[in-house]
């Protein structure tokens, strides 16, 4: 097999930037159909996006989570749905950097561009057979479902009595499963969040991968010389989810300045809404919340990515404090649309403008399970305050 020449980071910055245009386009069309399209979707493929945390030795990038924040931010300038497959795929391309050798070899053996979905929730059930597990069970909400080759799902490994004795992740190529349409939703509805179904599949004992070692930092010496995959899980399975939203605020800054010069404030005196004060001072106030937003997310991926560069399992408030600068940075996003909504007015609802396809794709993966915002400030709090046990595993 031969594997294409992997670009940098910022090359695949620059190629994201160069297709925005193309993706804007397709976006409304996305919508509608409830899919990414296939001419976006090979687009950002080749530009490099789905290898960004992928290992080099399969022709990977292998970078670090501010880059992968900074290209989720960047395909959701242009459209969240896009945005929100690349940053699911790129999460579980990180999460199989944490298997075994075997299982990454099947994953990347056509090449480093392979789309994964992947849910963690435990909705599954397997049992152990001769050479692996027999796999039945359904995950919702797995995003990038419509595009993905392989995907992962959490699951309860269970004896003959039914007795939980373990929990992990299986990996299952597209062959094995299959997708039901069940994501009909408000926002996001591009991202092909749909529930993927497995009826009795035998999984190889490679492809099951334990959560207890990760979930505790044990793995960490499985990794001597690659630092991302010794970040922390439960703060990278956070933070990535920050990524779309920072573009999606991005965009629609963007958006209200450039109508701010070509929109009159109805009822008033003012010809553009940029000589209103009321009008600059709502978009200074957004701007500062987005600004907010990127420097709580640059600040929690620089202490991810310190900490697994030395090796080490970040304690307990380090992780909360991560979980912090999430809802802090989602909380931010969420009021900076809701005052470029106020400057933009009624008009921000209007079906043919994008602003409203942006507060609603924002909205919706705010409320992401693993992210919500009151979680996290809770989990952070009960750290500071050394209170357990805590809510949630995932810190």
């Amino acid at each position: 097999m031969t594997i294409a020449h992997a670009a940098s980071a910022a090359d695949i910055l620059s190629r994201i930037r160069d297709l925005t245009p193309a993706i804007q386009q397709e976006a409304a069309a996305s919508e509608a159909a409830r899919r990414v399209s296939d001419d976006t979707i090979a687009a950002l493929k080749d530009a490099g996006v789905f290898r960004i945390a992928v290992p080099r030795r399969f022709g990977g990038l292998q970078t670090d989570l501010r880059t992968m924040l900074d290209v989720s931010a960047a395909i959701a300038e242009a459209d969240g749905g896009p945005s929100w497959v690349a940053t699911l795929s790129n999460v579980n391309a990180w999460a199989t950097g944490l298997h075994n050798p075997t299982t990454q070899e099947e994953v990347w053996a056509d090449g480093p561009d392979a789309i994964l979905a992947g849910v963690l929730a435990p909705s599954g059930k397997i049992r152990k057979v001769a050479g692996g597990y027999r796999v039945s069970g359904s995950w919702a909400y797995s995003s990038a479902s419509l595009h993905a080759d392989w995907t992962a799902g959490g699951v309860f490994v269970v004896d003959d009595s039914d007795q939980t004795i373990d929990q992990g992740m299986v990996t299952i190529p597209r062959a094995d499963f299959h997708v039901e349409d069940t994501w009909y939703v408000a926002g996001m509805r591009s991202s092909g969040s749909n529930t993927i179904v497995v009826d009795d599949v035998f999984v190889p004992e490679h492809r099951y991968m334990s959560l207890r070692p990760t979930m505790d930092g044990s793995y960490l010496d499985d990794h001597p010389d690659d630092p991302l995959y010794r970040a922390a899980i439960g703060s990278m399975l956070v933070m990535v989810l920050v990524g779309p939203q920072l573009g999606l605020g991005q965009a629609a800054l963007d958006l209200v300045l450039r109508k701010g010069t070509t929109k009159a404030l109805a009822y008033t005196s003012f010809d553009q809404n940029k000589d209103s004060v009321a009008f600059q001072l709502l978009v200074a106030e957004a701007a500062l919340k987005i600004d907010t937003a990127h420097l709580h997310a640059y600040r929690a991926a620089e202490d991810v990515t310190r900490y697994a560069d030395a090796a080490e399992f970040p304690d307990v408030v380090a992780r909360g404090r991560i979980r912090g600068d999430a809802a802090v940075a989602l909380q931010s996003i969420n009021t900076a649309l809701n005052l470029l909504l106020n400057a933009n007015g009624a008009g921000s609802f209007a079906e043919v403008n994008a602003l409203q396809r942006i507060w609603r794709d924002s909205n919706v993966a705010a409320r992401h399970a693993v992210t919500l915002p009151q979680v996290s400030l809770e989990t952070y709090g009960k750290a500071l305050l050394g209170v357990e046990p805590h809510i949630t595993p995932i810190i």
